[in-house]
């Protein structure tokens, strides 16, 4: 990339067998849902992530709604979230026609906050008939999603615990943390059901898709069923229930399997545009550079900092618009989403966090094709935007 270029946020990177593959599905006819990449890239996904059982869907969104019906989540149910995510999981919980309730992140972490989770379920909710329900509404608590934002880690082994305790059940929204390790085991793993994008700009994509994980077969066997249109005579065209075109083409399977035979170099890479940031940012003052979690390997996916304590939105925002004008592709923390206009009417459980890292957050281009000279010349702006 040229000086005089604008450097992007997060855009992709093909290296590998990328043509091969999809000129393969071009010259054999397999381009739509059928053929033989699909169930490769399933298989190799969950080799990857060390699950038992991957179904492969058209984008990450579709995979969390999935994920919400086979984890048992139904009309008028509430689902516990974190309140700082792209909005795609608390949409999918409205699909499944569920209620939101938003939980704080963690200041330390910028994860979900595990300790406010559990004071939630033991001070607000009660057991009945073996079932959560939160007091307050009356409504039965089914399941908790968790985000691991930014290729970090929320304390999901901990989170898992404290969900058992109350009987319900955690989807893990991984869409943000392939290739992220906590002590010995993939993100997506660890609750009931995981999942994962691989939009374009993630750290690896397929140009769309997403993918669920589990570790149960039925779980599986019912999403592939949901997912494929709840075919139950598929020459007789019968469904006994109400089912979803979500199945991953052929096309976009092969461009997938060509970007995970790359994904160690690509994390190797995130991690040391991560580090590059880390160590010229470190003594810039009202800067704070991304956590590390204890007991994580993290991706990084977008590396983010915040601004200085007490620094507002409109503060946060000149400062994304004057990156800009100097060819810095940057973007805010995702908006808190108990203030946004279709879930202000939700229960949002004592909000402290999630705004200020809203307000402050700035995320850095991350691309894994992003070079050493575009990476010092992004932080050079950065460090001359803020004063430095």
């Amino acid at each position: 990339m040229r000086s005089d270029q604008r450097i992007p946020l997060s855009v992709p990177f093909f290296g590998g067998n990328e043509w091969k593959y999809v000129k393969e599905c071009l010259d054999t006819g397999w381009v739509s849902s059928a053929g033989p990449f699909v169930t490769r890239f399933e298989q190799e996904v969950a080799a990857y992530v060390d699950a038992p059982h991957a179904v492969a869907l058209v984008n990450g969104t579709a995979a969390l709604h999935i994920a919400l019906l086979v984890a048992g989540v139904r009309p008028d149910d509430e689902v516990l979230v974190a309140d700082l995510t792209f909005v795609a999981p608390v949409n999918t919980i409205r699909y499944c026609q569920a209620h939101p309730v938003f939980m704080d992140m963690h200041a330390g972490t910028w994860q979900l906050d595990v300790d406010k989770v559990a004071r939630f379920l033991a001070e607000e909710c009660e057991m009945r008939g073996g079932e959560c329900v939160n007091r307050r509404t009356g409504r039965r608590v089914r399941a908790i999603v968790p985000v691991h934002l930014f290729g970090l880690v929320a304390d999901v082994d901990r989170l898992v615990e404290v969900a058992r305790r109350h009987a319900v059940r955690v989807v893990e929204d991984a869409s943000e943390g392939l290739g992220v390790r906590y002590r010995g085991r993939h993100v997506g793993t660890f609750g009931d059901v995981g999942t994962f994008s691989f939009n374009g700009n993630k750290i690896m994509t397929t140009g769309g898709g997403g993918i669920l994980v589990t570790h149960d077969a039925e779980t599986a066997r019912h999403a592939r069923y949901l997912t494929n249109q709840a075919k139950d005579d598929a020459l007789e065209g019968i469904h006994h229930t109400v089912g979803y075109n979500y199945r991953l083409t052929n096309l976009h399977a092969a461009l997938g399997i060509a970007q995970l035979e790359q994904m160690p170099d690509f994390v190797a890479k995130k991690r040391a545009i991560a580090r590059a940031y880390r160590e010229a940012l470190r003594d810039v003052a009202g800067v704070t550079s991304m956590p590390e979690v204890p007991g994580a390997d993290a991706t990084y996916w977008l590396y983010t900092i915040l601004l200085a304590a007490g620094t507002t939105v409109e503060r946060r925002k000149q400062m994304i618009a004057a990156l800009g004008e100097r060819g810095v592709e940057t973007r805010p923390i995702f908006h808190p989403m108990h203030a946004l206009r279709p879930y202000r009417e939700c229960q949002a459980y004592r909000i402290e966090h999630a705004p200020d890292l809203y307000a402050r957050g700035i995320s850095l281009p991350s691309s894994v094709g992003l070079g050493a000279e575009d990476q010092r010349r992004c932080i050079a702006i950065v460090k001359e935007t803020l004063g430095a």
